[in-house]
């Protein structure tokens, strides 16, 4: 499997795709079939796989058991905890933030059904649209488990509990994704002690939410529940919260994050949980002190990660090297030790990132017709949908500052920042990070109003190698939010005007 860093400094050939909705559930075909590739899994990297493979030419298979495609992500992932995510914020910012802007409203209620009834909607609409467009590329679509009898046949057992059937394949594609890394000794029964999937459904607002877990799920379900009225707790082990974020900016989060009432626990591990009724115990400890204490929650959310999805594919019938951490093992173009056998997304190494998935699904489909394929893993972005959104892509000072390359740091506050001011969102800044010498952008990392739009010009820049001085001497509109980023690239070889 090529390393992290051998990746990396490989040159990239993304291709971008815009995917609005989708495709059609096809009948099972005959045993006699064979198609080019069969991709076995339906979110992000497998349906956006499965579409590429058709676009070229190739005639394809998509299997996916939970009935829906979009996998996790459209599923019970990224699109609902965004409804959820932005409903929740017009409701609070209503609540709290109308008066000082001349707006006088009235009575504002939740209605915790309403909620969940437009997130539904969202995903519907959405996993739906996937089946249209395996329609339009005439993608063959299986509502079933598909799992290997040999390297090139796999079983599909359909969810309506037809006939299995055999489908052969002269490629495979294995995009099955991650679940839920569980808590040793924690039962979670997705009532009281619940996941990522039942903390976006819950029924009713919690008057009490404990997190296991200050990570990106963790810190957005928890943002969600606490402007609908919760009082939420986190409890991270580590010390800084953002697992993945540059130190600077983990600390304002959880400064901004505090300052909206959410309490939170570093440096504290949990040693049990158990559900009493309609309340949750949360037995806990100080790492460093030892010093133990007793929380009580009406629902705890288990948030601590999530791990590659292997169950069922009936991989010890083809020999698939698995590593330490369960991931199946790859090389550069992502073939396993059968080279027609390919791995995309989570269940695989890398970020667990549904864009990240996608990109290896154009690639590993490139790789079969083409003979070529590229992603650049050090321009992959991560966007926190809190508020003020959280965003990076390429390193963070501290990995630069291990790494022993001399840089410059620039930094732009929003409140200097004339859009901002006007739309009474001050809070965050922008942080650029560039070699010494050359002054080419190394991380991008942002805090504030629209940082998960805004990222994208610093992929776009860490991608074509631009210098701080490129960024800041391109043209931005004014009055607008991304006059933030240029006067932080300003301010990275140079001097900010504002600031």
């Amino acid at each position: 499997m090529l390393s992290r860093s051998a990746l990396r400094a490989r040159p990239s050939n993304l291709v971008r795709l815009n995917i609005s909705a989708t495709s059609f559930v096809r009948g099972m075909a005959s045993d006699a079939t064979e198609h080019d590739v069969v991709v076995i899994g339906g979110g992000p990297g497998g349906y956006v796989a499965a579409i590429k493979a058709a676009q070229l030419g190739l005639k394809t298979a998509c299997i996916e058991k939970r009935g829906s495609l979009g996998g996790t992500c459209l599923n019970v992932g990224c699109i609902p905890s965004k409804s959820l995510l932005n409903n929740s914020h017009l409701y609070h910012q209503i609540l709290h933030d109308t008066k000082k802007r001349g707006i006088i409203v009235g009575d504002v209620k939740i209605d915790v059904a309403g909620l969940q009834k437009a997130k539904e909607d969202s995903v519907t609409s959405l996993t739906k649209g996937i089946e249209i467009l395996f329609k339009q590329n005439k993608v063959d679509y299986f509502k079933g488990t598909g799992s290997f009898v040999n390297e090139n046949e796999i079983k599909v057992e359909p969810i309506d509990g037809s006939a299995p059937s055999t489908l052969k394949a002269k490629n495979v594609i294995i995009a099955t994704g991650s679940e839920v890394t569980p808590f040793p000794g924690i039962e979670i029964d997705e009532e009281r002690i619940v996941s990522s999937t039942g903390a976006l459904a819950l029924k009713e607002v919690p008057k009490r939410l404990a997190v296991i877990g200050g990570g990106i799920i963790g810190l957005e379900m928890s943002s969600v529940w606490s402007r609908l009225g919760s009082e939420v707790t986190i409890i991270e082990f580590q010390n800084a919260i953002g697992a993945g974020m540059d130190g600077e900016v983990a600390k304002s989060t959880q400064k901004i994050l505090g300052k909206q009432g959410l309490k939170f626990k570093t440096g504290t591990k949990v040693t049990s949980a158990k559900r009493n009724g309609d309340v949750v115990t949360i037995e806990v400890e100080n790492v460093k002190t030892g010093k133990t204490e007793s929380l009580e929650a009406d629902v705890l959310l288990v948030a601590v990660g999530r791990r590659p999805y292997t169950a069922g594919l009936g991989l010890e019938k083809i020999g698939i090297d698995v590593d330490e951490k369960g991931r199946l093992v790859i090389d550069q173009e992502y073939r396993t030790k059968h080279p027609h056998i390919r791995v995309i997304g989570d269940v695989t190494f890398g970020p667990m990132l549904a864009h990240k998935a996608e990109e290896e699904g154009v690639a590993a489909v490139e790789f079969i017709k083409k003979g070529h394929g590229h992603v650049n893993y050090g321009a992959i972005p991560s966007v926190m949908y809190s508020h003020p959104e959280v965003a990076w892509v390429g390193q963070s000072e501290e990995q630069v500052k291990a790494s022993g390359i001399a840089y410059n740091v620039g930094k732009f506050p929003f409140l200097a920042n004339s859009r901002a001011k006007t739309n009474l969102d001050t809070e965050g800044f922008v942080k650029f990070i560039s070699d010494k010498e050359t002054d080419r952008i190394l991380g991008v990392h942002i805090i504030g109003p629209n940082a998960g739009e805004m990222i994208a010009e610093a992929v776009l820049a860490i991608e074509y190698g631009a210098s701080s001085e490129d960024v800041a001497r391109t043209c931005h509109a004014h009055p607008t939010l991304s006059e933030a980023f240029k006067e932080a690239a300003m301010a990275t070889y140079d001097k900010s005007i504002h600031f």
